[in-house]
């Protein structure tokens, strides 16, 4: 069967989320800050038209924010997340298969129907996913992944001005010729600052002339990945999407604190908590690791004096069991502490990573035998299973401290309820 390539990537997704659950936030200015009320990470477009920055320091733009009356929201990932998969639920009704290129963006495949008829799917989709979540989203349909991204970009700029209604759907030659002659080069997805330079110098401004481009002088200038855009441009399907994820090489979990942490046992409750949750991405994964780094550090930036040091250490097997993992942070903790520094990170990387497949650490077999593994997987099931139903960090390991006693704890002064994820959290409608 013929198909063709969608990109739906839902607008302003962060502030869109909140504005579901607040309808006192419809209308109004809305920034997503980062972990610690840092950064912003994500802003509503009346924040975006009165010129605030992405990744600007929340502390320089607190007074611009309080001007216009902006909601200043910390971010709430649990929240996002689920909404997150509740989209992609509703666009799977519609698609033969699907990719989640990233939280708030997801290509699909649809059945290469006339155009008139793939702007009635799409508009459908937009009309469904809005009506039954309150989440706004846009959709660009093209032959390829890069013209899909293309697309989408089109039926944003169009919407901004107040044309069509967040549907687009790429054109045929030479109207399609046209549309990308209007493509800064800089624009086109998988094209870097360098490359962007590199065609600039050539004289290459547009994605209609650098599709135009000799296949040798690309291979050669931009390697078989600046090809592969290329015949994208030009309407040839080389970037499949990626409905198995690709192998996992590390995995990293750290975070920074709420205030400085100066003492060695909360740092090891940090490093512990960062262990179990990297434990139970493996699981979820079906992936095991044998090797583990820690890390720490202070402050780059600010007050004297600065340290940051890592180390790196391996188990005596693969593994997804959390309490290992664990036990070898606090133990690689021990050679790069040192006395008298605030640290403001902390985090831990597990690599020589493995499908959870069954497999024969050495000739006379792991130190766990096949009954012990056995029960350790069925009890770190059972874990995961009460976790998902009575929320993340329900059971865990004392040695991530308690949860109102820790001192790392992550800064999160204005973080919305996870409305669709805690029931002590669900909204409550009063009548009168």
């Amino acid at each position: 069967m013929d198909t063709v390539f969608a990109l739906a990537d839902c607008q302003n997704f962060y502030a869109s989320c909140e504005r579901v659950f607040d309808p006192a936030l419809r209308g109004r200015p809305i920034c997503v800050l980062s972990n610690n009320d840092g950064c912003v990470i994500a802003r509503s477009e009346e924040v975006k038209a009165n010129g605030v920055p992405m990744g600007a320091p929340y502390f320089k733009w607190r007074e611009e924010l309080e001007e216009m009356g902006a909601a200043v929201l910390s971010s709430n990932y649990t929240l996002y997340g689920d909404m997150s998969a509740r989209v992609a639920r509703i666009l799977r009704q519609e698609a033969l298969e699907l990719e989640r290129y990233s939280i708030d963006e997801a290509f699909l495949t649809l059945p290469a129907l006339s155009k008139e008829n793939l702007w009635r799917v799409a508009d459908r989709l937009r009309r469904r996913v809005l009506r039954w979540l309150g989440i706004p989203i846009r959709v660009g349909i093209g032959p390829t992944k890069t013209l899909a991204k293309i697309a989408d970009e089109n039926a944003k700029a169009r919407k901004r001005v107040g044309w069509g209604n967040g549907v687009y759907v790429c054109p045929d030659e030479p109207r399609r010729k046209e549309l990308l002659k209007r493509v800064p080069v800089g624009d086109i997805w998988g094209i870097g600052s360098a490359y962007e330079k590199k065609l600039h110098e050539k004289g290459v401004g547009t994605a209609a002339a650098f599709r135009g481009l000799p296949d040798t002088w690309i291979r050669k200038e931009m390697t078989v990945v600046g090809l592969r855009t290329a015949q994208e441009l030009r309407g040839r399907p080389c970037l499949e999407l990626e409905l198995v994820r690709p192998d996992r090489k590390t995995l990293i979990r750290s975070r920074s604190f709420g205030q400085r942490v100066k003492s060695k046992n909360g740092l090891r409750q940090a490093l512990a908590k960062h262990a179990e949750r990297a434990a139970e991405k493996l699981r979820e994964e079906s992936l095991v690791a044998k090797g583990i780094g820690a890390f720490i550090t202070t402050k780059r930036f600010g007050d004297p004096p600065y340290y940051s040091n890592s180390v790196a250490g391996s188990l005596q097997e693969h593994t997804a069991r959390a309490a290992p993992f664990v036990r070898a942070s606090r133990r690689l903790l021990e050679p790069i502490y040192r006395d008298g520094y605030g640290y403001k990170k902390a985090g831990v990387q597990l690599y020589d990573i493995r499908p959870s497949r069954p497999h024969q650490e050495s000739l006379f077999g792991g130190p766990t035998t096949g009954r012990r593994r056995k029960e350790d997987e069925e009890l770190m099931a059972a874990v995961d299973h009460v976790n998902a139903e009575h929320g993340k960090g329900t059971v865990q390991l004392a040695a991530s401290g308690l949860p109102e006693k820790r001192e790392w704890t992550m800064k999160r002064q204005k973080k919305s309820p996870r409305y669709t994820t805690r029931w002590d959290e669900l909204p409550v409608a009063t009548a009168r």
